[in-house]
């Protein structure tokens, strides 16, 4: 079993090593290696295979109680600075090895199905396995350096992947948006872990802890200092998690292809900045004010996602705020100490939320087959309708994603997210309250989904309502229709029906491993120094609890099958009657229009004074300088005329000149 240890670093290798290979074919011999579609494919999956294999094997060993195993060596040293970079595998390291292992395989496969016929097949097989390994090495970093390259390393990828098709202004402009947003959140960790070794002298998670409390209790450093330098650090998880106010760019980064918004939105981008909380919960917990922005982020993002979600006809743009609402709950059980619950539902969703975002790519390409290769209608719930007559696995398999996301029991949901609503009314009712509405939300929002998609009569060739969509989007009329199309949808391929078949397994199962009353997850991941409290479970309170959010949760399916199913409520009739509120779900709180008046259009006219001061001031002294010396020496060359006397008359005056200014001052 060692073996498994000492090699452990080939986990993020092997797939960088499949990267790289196909990525130099692709620069070398370009249409040969285009050619080779799938056997690029196939030995990217390999490679990553190799990874899964190795982390089933370390989770096998932790399981069995091997204690952590951690492998440094020094990187860099100067003095009495020494950088050390290696791995450290624990339970929390092995978790998040199998479900980013297992989540890019699934992925992966379907990805053969869905871009079967783009041009960019094998480069985006080269940049999936990019940034399988980013995550990969990101998560068994031992330090704070070694996150951070990892972590600007997944930055990187999603920005790769979601401009993927760069040649679409929608998608450049998506990968821009994520990328600026997610240089302020890194920058305010790069800024809070200076501060931090600053004040530690080291990058090492509990190290860090202990020296901080010491600091603290002594007086050494102020709490003051310190929880700003742990606010800094939790500005990289609020944009890498999508959080409030930096979670405006993870709905764009729809733009890019089905298969890497469910990597981004499952396993890897989102997740790495709940990975980096619970690392450093050791400083986190020392800091209550940290965990209480923490935990308050957590609640409001949660809440913010799912009222957006109600108003969504976008499929994709919908899971998108879902998956924002859904990170919100894991932070705001960061934030409430509630370590194993925010990690436990990390890995559930993670499976749900792949399924379903595969899913939406499946309706995807059933609806291309009858309107065309155009986003505004083959995404667009209003122009869907009775696929589940069509498409059985994909509805049968999103169905149960719906129930695991909205918490109805025995499905996976409902475990991480119930365990996560107890925790937290035992430490702050009130961010109880914000989560419980937030459930009944997140329940009428996936069922509007499933029903508008699934259920009632198919609206796909509907001319109206097509030209209407085509009308709001700006797009011209007919627009994806010069080609033949079929008149109906039609189930994906098994490359893409499988991975939805098999995701659906730890979407209804996974989650009878944290059951309360027998909580294997937490009793093998659980809060660095903590003990798991045996025999904690409470009847009652599981029932009372348990019972109000499965109460909660049938309301909002109730509601939706009402309004979006059978038609005895009349959701445009709502909207006319709260137009307000509508308007304001509808358009995303303004906070993008907030965005663009102050950051973008205020850093234009910042820009466009600079430039004025720059042309008018800079560019006017540089100019004046040029002229004086331009005039200084036409005047100067009639005084050339090669006569000594005169030159030492020109010295002896100046002499003079100089003698008499120095001698009045």
């Amino acid at each position: 079993m060692e073996f498994l240890y000492d090699y452990a670093w080939l986990i993020p290798v092997l797939p960088l090593l499949a990267a790289t290979g196909v990525g130099l074919g692709l620069i070398t011999v370009n249409q040969a290696t285009n050619k080779l579609r799938q056997l690029n494919a196939a030995l990217i999956m390999t490679a990553l295979g190799g990874s899964a294999t190795f982390a089933f094997g370390l989770l096998a060993s932790q399981l069995s109680g091997h204690p952590t195993y951690t492998r440094m060596f020094d990187w860099a040293s100067a003095g009495d600075f020494h950088l050390s970079m290696g791995y450290t595998i624990d339970p929390l390291t092995t978790v998040m090895l199998t479900v980013v292992t297992t989540v890019a395989l699934l992925v992966m496969l379907y990805t053969d199905g869905y871009m079967a016929h783009d041009r960019g097949y094998v480069r985006f097989y080269a940049y999936l396995s990019l940034f399988s390994s980013s995550m990969l090495g990101l998560v068994i970093s031992p330090n704070l350096v070694q996150i951070y390259i990892f972590w600007e390393l997944v930055g990187m990828c999603s920005y790769l992947l979601v401009g993927f098709w760069y040649d679409r202004k929608a998608a450049a402009d998506a990968c821009q948006k994520a990328f600026v947003t997610n240089r302020v959140g890194d920058f305010g960790l790069l800024l809070g872990m200076l501060g931090l070794y600053w004040a530690t002298g080291s990058f090492e998670f509990t190290e860090i802890g202990d020296r901080l409390q010491s600091l603290i209790s002594s007086g050494a450093l102020s709490a003051g200092l310190a929880t700003l330098f742990g606010i800094l650090v939790f500005l990289g998880p609020v944009a890498k998690s999508a959080q409030f106010p930096l979670h405006v760019w993870l709905p764009d980064a729809m733009e890019g292809p089905t298969p890497i918004s469910a990597l981004i939105h499952a396993a890897t981008m989102v997740a790495a900045g709940v990975f980096l909380i619970a690392r450093m919960y050791p400083v986190f917990e020392q800091l209550p004010t940290v965990m209480d922005v923490i935990a308050w982020t957590g609640a409001f993002t949660a809440f913010l996602g799912a009222s957006i979600a109600l108003t969504q006809n976008d499929i994709k743009k919908g899971l998108a705020y879902s998956t924002i609402s859904q990170l919100g709950y894991m932070v705001m059980a960061m934030g409430v100490g509630a370590y194993s619950a925010g990690l436990f539902h990390l890995v559930t969703h993670a499976y749900f939320k792949a399924m379903l975002f595969l899913g939406s790519g499946s309706v995807i390409h059933g609806m291309e087959a009858v309107v065309g290769h155009n986003p505004v209608l083959a995404q667009d719930m209003r122009l869907m309708g009775g696929l589940r007559k069509y498409m059985p696995v994909t509805a049968i398999t999103f169905l149960i994603g719906n129930l695991a996301i909205a918490g109805i029991p025995p499905f996976a949901g409902f475990w991480s997210k119930d365990e996560i609503l107890g925790a937290t009314f035992a430490a702050n009712p009130i961010l109880w309250g914000v989560g419980f509405a937030t459930a009944g939300l997140t329940a009428f929002y996936m069922f509007r989904i499933y029903f508008l998609t699934f259920e009632g009569s198919f609206r796909g060739e509907d001319a109206t309502i097509q030209a209407k969509l085509l009308a709001e989007a700006g797009v011209t009329a007919g627009h994806g229709h010069d080609e033949h199309h079929d008149h109906v949808p039609h189930e994906s391929p098994w490359t893409m029906a499988l991975p939805l078949a098999i995701l659906a397994v730890p979407s209804a199962l996974i989650g009878l491993l944290g059951m309360p009353w027998n909580n294997r997850f937490e009793a093998f991941v659980k809060a660095p120094g903590e003990a798991v409290h045996a025999g904690h479970f409470e009847l009652q309170e599981f029932l009372t609890l348990g019972g109000a959010s499965v109460a909660i949760a049938l309301t909002g399916i109730t509601i939706a099958l009402l309004t979006y199913r059978l038609g005895r409520i009349n959701p445009a009739a709502i909207a006319e009657r709260f137009q307000p509120l509508y308007q304001f779900s509808r358009n995303k709180w303004y906070l993008d229009d907030l965005n663009d008046v102050l950051f973008v259009q205020g850093s234009r006219r910042l820009a466009r004074q600079v430039l004025e001061v720059d042309s008018k001031v800079v560019d006017g002294l540089v100019n004046l300088t040029g002229l004086v010396t331009l005039v200084t020496g036409e005047s100067l060359k009639y005084f050339e005329n090669g006569r000594a006397q005169f030159y030492a008359l020109i010295v002896f005056g100046a002499v003079l000149g100089l003698v008499v200014a120095f001698g009045v001052t």
